[in-house]
Order: C-alpha cells, then sequence, then structure tokens
C-alpha cells in the first residue's frame, strides 16, 4: 500500500482536495479531525492536567486552551508534545487497518507535514497550491481572520514555494474544482496504475 501524505499551506485548499480523494475512493485520515475528536477524547484530561481550565464536561474549550497557548511558544511546544503522538497513533491505526484490506493507496492529511517531520512516514507527498492572491483572499475571507493574523501563521509555516520543490506532486487548486479533480484522479491513476480515475475503497 502506498502512503500518501497531503500537505499546503493555509488558504490552498486542502481540506477540498483531500475530499476529492475520499470521493475517488481512497481513505483519508484527516489530522484536524482526528484533533476535534481527540479533543472530546482521550486527549481531554491530558490536556486539562497541563494546562487546568481548558476543558468543560470532558471536552477541551479550543478557545480557553487558545487563549493559554497561542501567545506563548513554550506552551504551545508543550500541547504539541500531547497531542502529536497521539494524532500519530490514530494515524497508524488508521493505516494498518487500511493495509489489511488491501487498500492500494491511503492518504494521510497532515497540515505541517514538512513542519513536524511527516516526510519519513509517507511515500509520497502532494502539495496543493495557489498563487498568492488567491491564498491572501481566501484566507481573509474566514470569519475571524484578520491581515495581522494571516501573516502570522505564514511566518509559522514552511513557505509554498519550499513546499513546492519537495513535492512529489502538485496541485493547483486556484484553476477550479473541475481542474483540480482532474490532477487528483491523474495522481491517483499514477500511483496505483489505474488510469480510470476510479479504483476499489
Amino acid at each position: 500500500m502506498i502512503v500518501l501524505g497531503l500537505t499546503g499551506s493555509i488558504g490552498m485548499g486542502k481540506s477540498a482536495t483531500a475530499k476529492m480523494f475520499a470521493e475517488a475512493g481512497v481513505p483519508v485520515h484527516d489530522s484536524d479531525e482526528t484533533v476535534h475528536r481527540l479533543y472530546s477524547g482521550k486527549a481531554a484530561p491530558l490536556v486539562e492536567a497541563a494546562f487546568p481550565g481548558t476543558t468543560e464536561a470532558g471536552v477541551v474549550d479550543r478557545v480557553k486552551l487558545a487563549g493559554q497557548v497561542l501567545a506563548d511558544p513554550a506552551a504551545l511546544k508543550k500541547l504539541e508534545a500531547i497531542i502529536h503522538p497521539l494524532v500519530r497513533a490514530d494515524a497508524d491505526a488508521f493505516l494498518e487497518k487500511h493495509r489489511a484490506a488491501g487498500a492500494p493507496l491511503a492518504l494521510l492529511d497532515i497540515p505541517l507535514l514538512f513542519e513536524t517531520g511527516g516526510r519519513n512516514r509517507v511515500d509520497k507527498v502532494v502539495v496543493v497550491t495557489a498563487s498568492p492572491e488567491i491564498q491572501r483572499e481566501r484566507v481573509l475571507a474566514r470569519p475571524g481572520m484578520s491581515e495581522e493574523k494571516f501573516l502570522s501563521i505564514l511566518a509559522k509555516q514552511v513557505p509554498d514555494a519550499e513546499k513546492r520543490r519537495q513535492a512529489d506532486f502538485i496541485i493547483d487548486t486556484g484553476h477550479g474544482f473541475e481542474a483540480a479533480r482532474k490532477a487528483v484522479g491523474a495522481v491517483i491513476g499514477e500511483l496505483t496504475g489505474d488510469k480510470s480515475g476510479r479504483h476499489g475503497s
């Protein structure tokens, strides 16, 4: 089974692209969704122990947690040390399950793949990209987003050009959904040898 990593900077269309892989029958593991799940499950008591007052009824309150960690690099590192191993274990179990089921290809959607040393966990990397203008427009359209916040997020991420340099495949999401879907189909075809654009899950 080939393990494909999907990543891209903020606003590049990664979630929409992951959905296209899923629609084409590829099992997709979503790191962000896993964190949400962990925050209302096994991570909650660990987060509460490290950051008292950040959970309510056994669920992490993301706003309260953000208040404690966002402006504090040491606190953020502490949080990542709790969450990253749990997400990784979840992804490993996911891969195991689909490997046992005989899936030819599985996708790990990892927002900070290069930033967290995830390159060695996958066989190939797809980077989603778009022009800086499209990226900016998409991100600033998000609720609660400001120019300042956008720039601070960008500063923490490996630059788009560097991600593209390290990618095995690049999908430009700036040309609309149809073009992106076609690119997804081409990646699947190349990796599985199935040129029809569809394969069994």
